[in-house]
């Protein structure tokens, strides 16, 4: 017998990391298991298209006030689902007032819970969305769900605070989507690459001298997706904008991707590792940070490397760059480790077992 469930998302089908490279990509596998999904998004496609720009401000809030009434009127349908999945909120601003309505409608209620963001301070975040978020919406839904879906084990300690059914999911890859293509040699410039957004391309900056120290003995091109207007001067570097069409085809065409992070801001504890993923699952060998979940995902020296001081960097960085067989081999050791660890094909039967038990 097809059972319903409901998603309930803040974003668009598609555009934002944390609903598509977890949920999103598993709901043909819901379908074949017999989980007919509906979503419903807060932002529009259009909302999407505004809302990290400048200005513009009377257009967010009339959307704003447009995605209110129609989450409200959602109200209604919700008892007709088996099973509704929230992720981050109901609605974006102060009490949990839509939150407690939801709670009280649904027949169970599953909370998807990416990084830390009910964090009162997160120096990364866009002002005007930082005021949209109440903050204390995910304690309450952490509280009042059937089982909350956290992605990584220190969020999931902060949410058994709250709820004793929770799981740890992190990040995924479609590995059938990212295939790896690198060829493993010297014989062009190589490319160094990084990819995030305009809010969190400021860690990529904790690089700049080690990058242009690199560059005195390393001919490289750095490569940075998701934040056209990145610029260090006297780099040799290309800034691009994200689109879904073009996302794979850019990765690939990196052969060292980075993943810098501080060490000082507790919100980097909840993030899962996915820029690590991403590259990994293209065979591409990868230098992050080594600090929150990252040591999750990548095995020092093993399948790639975490690195903490700027000459930790600087000697990563310098090794796998003149060394081809080196790349190769951590490249090809993390594909696998994403394969078994870290694809939607070993991971759908979590998010199954979770629904089935409900």
């Amino acid at each position: 017998m097809t059972k319903k469930i409901l998603f309930i998302v803040p974003y668009p089908y598609n555009v934002a990391p944390s609903q598509r490279l977890k949920f999103e990509q598993y709901y043909a596998e819901f379908d074949k298991a017999g989980y007919h999904v509906t979503y419903n998004s807060f932002i529009s496609l259009r909302f999407w298209n505004i809302v990290y720009k400048n200005g513009r401000y009377l257009s967010k809030i009339i959307y704003t006030v447009i995605s209110y009434f129609k989450r409200y009127f959602l109200l209604g349908t919700v008892n007709k689902y088996d099973i509704v999945y929230i992720h981050l909120w109901g609605t974006p601003l102060g009490l949990p007032i839509f939150e407690w309505m939801l709670c009280r409608l649904s027949k169970r209620i599953i909370y998807d819970i990416d990084d830390l963001v009910f964090l009162k301070d997160i120096k990364h975040e866009n002002k005007i969305l930082a005021f949209l978020k109440g903050k204390g919406k995910p304690i309450y839904l952490m509280r009042n769900a059937d089982h909350v879906i956290t992605c990584t084990p220190y969020l999931d300690q902060i949410a058994k605070k709250y709820n004793k059914h929770t799981t740890d999911i992190s990040s995924t890859i479609n590995t059938d989507a990212y295939i790896p293509v690198n060829s493993y040699n010297n014989n062009d410039r190589l490319v160094i690459g990084w990819s995030g957004s305009h809010s969190t391309s400021q860690y990529l900056y904790l690089l700049k001298d080690v990058l242009l120290e690199l560059q005195k003995t390393i001919p490289f091109k750095l490569l940075v997706m998701g934040d056209t207007s990145f610029y260090i001067p006297g780099l040799d570097m290309e800034a691009i904008a994200w689109t879904e069409e073009e996302e794979i085809k850019t990765l690939q065409k990196i052969d060292i991707g980075v993943y810098p992070l501080p060490q000082n801001e507790e919100w980097v504890l909840g993030k899962s590792g996915l820029k690590a993923l991403q590259y990994m699952s293209l065979g591409i060998p990868t230098v992050a940070t080594n600090v929150g979940c990252n040591d999750r995902v990548i095995e020092n020296g093993v399948d790639g490397y975490l690195v903490l001081s700027a000459q930790e960097w600087l000697d990563r960085l310098m090794a796998l760059c003149r060394d081809p067989a080196l790349r190769r081999a951590i490249g090809q050791r993390a594909r696998l480790k994403v394969e078994k660890q870290f694809s939607v094909k070993n991971t759908a039967h979590v998010y199954l077992g979770i629904f089935d038990n409900l």
